[in-house]
């Protein structure tokens, strides 16, 4: 450390302490005030990056909330058609039987009490809708829906709600409202309708000529239905204007891997 002096006016020595070291040849360098020297944002670059940040954020984080919100209902959703068919296994394999209909499963009442036996239903409004499910409903396109629940209409303890029908050719109906009567109540996003078939298959609804439009007669036998056939259900179905359909949106997301990405 070097000690350098410097006399001021009135013949005052001042003194001050810098570092150095020695280099080669006996050159010296001396580190001063001014190698310390810092730069900062003004004000005018801070708000201009905060702006940004905010008009991106603007942009990403309502997309972000709206995929969330869909992968939600979907993972929802999953968790009743896993447990509906586990359920089902187990009845048939607790009556050794060697399919659902030889294990009893034939009328209304029998799957009202096979739910009652195999889940934990938490309240059960038998053939009224309402408070189990909304009392009404509306489909993606936003025209109002005809989804509803006529027969052993019940909530799980998940907070599902689920209800049962008999269709055409012996084919059964589950309605499902993956979180109750909480909205949005929209066919396709919270709502949805499960197709169980003789050969034990949930799957969509398979219709004699999907492409008559006024041929609603339902095709047994034709599960699982094909990647095709489920596409045309979601655009007859799922995203028309039809308020007495309310199918193809199951078989789209069993299409696309248990994503929404309609």
């Amino acid at each position: 450390m070097k000690r350098l002096s410097h006399v001021g006016g009135g013949g005052n020595r001042l003194s001050s302490y810098v570092k150095g070291f020695t280099l080669a040849g006996g050159a010296t360098h001396v580190a001063t005030l001014a190698d310390n020297r810092f730069s900062a944002f003004t004000l005018a670059e801070v708000l201009i990056t905060l702006g940004i940040i905010g008009v991106v954020s603007a942009m990403t984080v309502p997309s972000l909330m709206q995929n969330y919100q869909r992968q939600s209902y979907v993972t929802q959703l999953h968790k009743v058609y896993n447990e509906l068919n586990q359920a089902l296994i187990r009845y048939q394999t607790d009556s050794n039987a060697v399919s659902l209909r030889e294990a009893g499963l034939t009328s209304i009442s029998d799957y009202g009490s096979f739910f009652k036996k195999y889940f934990n239903v938490v309240q059960d409004c038998g053939t009224t809708q309402t408070p189990c499910f909304s009392a009404s409903y509306k489909k993606l396109s936003g025209v109002s829906s005809k989804f509803s629940c006529k027969n052993n209409c019940m909530v799980l303890a998940s907070g599902a709600s689920i209800g049962v029908a008999m269709g055409q050719n012996e084919i059964l109906q589950f309605v499902v409202d993956i979180n109750g009567s909480k909205g949005p109540n929209i066919y396709g996003r919270d709502a949805f309708s499960l197709y169980l078939y003789t050969n034990g298959v949930i799957d969509d609804l398979a219709l004699e000529d999907i492409e008559d439009a006024n041929n609603l007669n339902w095709a047994n036998a034709a599960a699982p239905l094909t990647k095709e056939q489920r596409e045309q259900n979601y655009t007859r179905a799922c995203i028309g204007n039809n308020s007495s359909e309310w199918h193809g949106c199951f078989g789209k997301i069993l299409n696309d891997n248990w994503q929404m990405t309609y």
